[in-house]
């Protein structure tokens, strides 16, 4: 697998970045969607907006979010997009961008955790 960096989606594009992931829910505040240099936007590998709901503005439950996040990595609706993202970074490098000011416990962070555990192992491109 090729690198896989963390990006706020509000920091200027490099071309290190490779692929620009946006892996959040919403679209960005302020964000024109033809000047973005996003690449793919996958909503669906998106904490659901009730978990999002539940623990946003909770730092002290990052750890809980984490362990419910991963369930729904795990389920059925994400599966697809899991599998999109691993084909990306299988291509190249893929930089995650989210849109959270909070740089140590967002989703893209607890999805990059994800990852290299090897938890989206089992639907690697074949």
């Amino acid at each position: 697998m090729s690198s896989l960096t963390l990006k706020r989606v509000y920091e200027a594009p490099e071309a290190s970045d490779g692929a620009r992931i946006l892996v959040d829910r919403l679209w960005p505040r302020g964000i024109a969607k033809d000047k973005a240099r996003i690449d793919l936007w996958l909503r669906d590998i998106a904490p659901s907006d009730a978990l999002r709901k539940r623990f946003h503005g909770k730092p002290d439950a990052w750890d809980e979010f984490c362990t419910a996040y991963a369930e729904e990595l795990n389920g059925a609706a994400a599966q697809a997009a899991v599998k999109e993202l691993l084909e990306q970074q299988a291509e190249g490098p893929v930089t995650l961008l989210y849109a959270a000011r909070d740089m140590e416990r967002n989703n893209a962070v607890a999805l990059k955790a994800w990852l290299e555990r090897g938890e989206g192992g089992d639907r690697s491109p074949t």
